[in-house]
């Protein structure tokens, strides 16, 4: 109980220190240190995604699970572009660790809303470093007997990988650099941005 008290304190002092940083009516496009993906290019990619995802279930009986805060930006474009029916259902993933890292223990905060036996899943995230969080919920959803589980990203940081996946279709391969926007946040802040940006070192490292 302590620990989780702890990190409580942690986390609202990083909103507080980004609320300073990021807040008061200031164009937060400057906190960036260098927009990587732009609104056209993600559009584009979007679009070239759902067209992908619409040839391979044809036929099949899909279930589109966005794991919020992140993707649900990413969710909602990409849907627009997936010309079968689905249906749509959202998690709410909790991964403890540093500011800007994930420690892989995972707790799910918020369930799915309805039972994905025999149906094909496609799990839609914003992004996927070490690949801890991913892989604990894709064993997850699998023990639920669904017809298959497939990872939509629209950014994959290979080089943090610590555990062996892959996601089945993926918007970018980005460097190891921490990024906002786009759904993407730093303590809560960001996810606005219709663009993808590395975020100002200083911002968040305060070693």
């Amino acid at each position: 109980m302590q620990s989780i008290i702890k990190l409580l304190f942690i986390r609202q002092g990083l909103r507080t220190r980004a609320l300073a940083r990021a807040g008061g009516g200031k164009n937060v496009v400057n906190d960036l240190e260098e927009i990587l993906l732009s609104e056209e290019e993600i559009a584009q990619r979007v679009k070239e995604l759902g067209a992908e995802i619409t040839e391979d279930y044809k036929g099949c009986d899909l279930v589109v699970v966005g794991i919020l805060k992140g993707a649900l930006m990413f969710m909602a474009d990409l849907i627009r572009y997936i010309k079968i029916p689905v249906l749509m259902d959202f998690a709410v993933v909790s991964s403890y660790g540093a500011s800007t890292e994930t420690s892989g223990v995972v707790r799910i905060l918020k369930d799915l809303d309805q039972p994905i036996e025999g149906k094909h899943v496609l799990i839609v995230e914003d992004i996927i470093d070490s690949g801890l969080t991913m892989h604990y919920l894709v064993r997850i959803l699998e023990s639920r007997k669904p017809a298959s589980v497939k990872v939509c990203t629209l950014l994959d940081k290979p080089s943090r990988r610590k555990v062996d996946i892959k996601p089945d279709y993926c918007g970018f391969s980005i460097p190891d650099k921490f990024v906002v926007g786009y759904g993407l946040d730093y303590a809560e802040y960001y996810r606005n941005l219709p663009e993808v940006g590395i975020l100002k070192e200083e911002l968040y490292n305060k070693c």
